[in-house]
């Protein structure tokens, strides 16, 4: 396969056809003559990422990697789009046609690299751009339906589109523009200074006003409206980039938490679904912890403070001694263990305590008494009570 590389002459957009179905049917048949139908193997997964000028995009994308477990890169529009006249093009605040968008992106997205997840900055930006990628989908579907029957069911597996849109306003996105030329400037002057490093892209956007506002409301006006209107078909993430980004990436992590009966085959999902959630166990265990520790007040409130003393008195002091490991391990002889109530009690204050505890009974046969007429040796068992307590240690900075 010989990906094609990006068109010498990239048409003004003004003057293309804006027929989204003439324009995707022209790409996708490039496609079927070459690589060939039945090697037209997509991503599973498209984190279709979208922003407005200083959201945070390039902030994310790596967070947004990290979150899904993504190892390929992020597929970037604009690198995509690096022909001189598309480089003129974005200088201006303007956008490269749409279908020399669409011809660069499915090229990129059949390379293996990508056959199971990515990450995709920059698209769809405009109306056409969001009815092809509705007709990609489709085909995809269609794709699916044709092979399942065949060796190759396998590799053609049910598409998940989401659409995550970080957003800011207007204000806040010209500042931010304005801020990261001021601080390309900086970093370059250094590069150019000491001769270490890479220099930063300076874009005509990042430095006038009038260019970033009008860079905003491109946004604002096309690609925005185009995101919106995939809301009803596809998985739609609404980020608030103007928090602190500890608190963005908080929300991304909750927009993109799995979701199996949604990303799953059907029949895949028939054949999992009797089997529990993580997350609903540990709901149920955590809600029978409590019923055990109140029961344990009603019905053995000796035996609970008993134990409540024996951890504050003469675990704590250990546990604390070797906190910075976040793993203690104490051996008892005391008598009260040999209640198994009190172990299961001691287990579960630890638990609700935070502490994960267990405890390893190791049973030792010692001589007690010898009698010398019949050389009889009567032995008595000996308990030690091995208790292992781990938690999260102490996180020591090194120079």
């Amino acid at each position: 396969m010989n990906p094609i590389s990006s068109s010498p002459s990239v048409p003004n957009p003004d003057l293309e056809i804006k027929d989204a179905q003439l324009i995707f049917n022209r790409v996708w048949k490039e496609l079927e003559q070459d690589p060939g139908r039945e090697s037209l193997l997509f991503p599973k997964e498209l984190i279709l990422l979208g922003g407005a000028p200083g959201s945070g995009k390039g902030t994310n994308t790596a967070f947004i990697r990290e979150v899904r477990g993504i190892s390929a890169p992020p597929i970037v529009i604009s690198e995509l789009l690096d022909s001189p006249d598309a480089r003129k093009i974005k200088a201006g605040g303007g956008m490269v046609g749409d279908e020399e968008v669409l011809r660069l992106l499915l090229r990129e997205l059949f390379k293996p690299q990508f056959r199971d997840s990515a990450v995709l900055d920059g698209f769809p930006r405009t109306t056409v751009q969001v009815e092809c990628l509705k007709m990609f989908y489709d085909q995809m579907i269609s794709l699916r339906r044709e092979f399942s029957n065949t060796p190759k069911a396998h590799h053609f597996r049910q598409p998940i589109f989401h659409i995550m849109v970080l957003f800011v306003d207007e204000a806040e996105s010209i500042d931010r523009q304005l801020k990261r030329g001021r601080e390309a400037l900086a970093r370059n002057a250094e590069v150019v200074q000491s001769g270490v490093g890479k220099l930063e892209e300076e874009r005509n956007t990042d430095f006038d006003p009038d260019l970033a506002r009008n860079r905003y409301r491109t946004f604002k006006e096309k690609t925005y409206d185009a995101l919106v209107s995939l809301k009803q078909i596809f998985h739609y993430h609404f980020i608030n980039a103007q928090a602190p980004i500890e608190i963005v990436q908080q929300n991304i992590i909750s927009e993109l938490e799995y979701q199996s009966s949604l990303e799953l085959d059907p029949r895949t999902y028939d054949t999992l679904r009797l089997i529990p959630l993580a997350d609903e166990i540990v709901m149920q265990a955590r809600q029978e912890l409590v019923n055990r520790l109140d029961s344990y007040q009603i019905e053995h409130p000796l035996l609970l403070q008993s134990v409540v003393d024996f951890i504050q008195g003469k675990m704590m002091p250990i546990i604390k001694r070797y906190a910075v490991s976040g793993r203690t391990m104490i051996n008892t002889e005391d008598t009260l263990f040999l209640n198994p109530v009190a172990i299961a009690i001691l287990i579960d204050i630890f638990s609700e305590r935070g502490f994960r505890a267990s405890v390893d009974i190791h049973r030792q046969e010692i001589p007690e008494r010898f009698d010398l007429t019949t050389g009889k040796i009567e032995m008595r068992e000996k308990r030690v009570f091995r208790i292992t307590i781990l938690f999260a240690g102490s996180k020591i900075r090194r120079g």
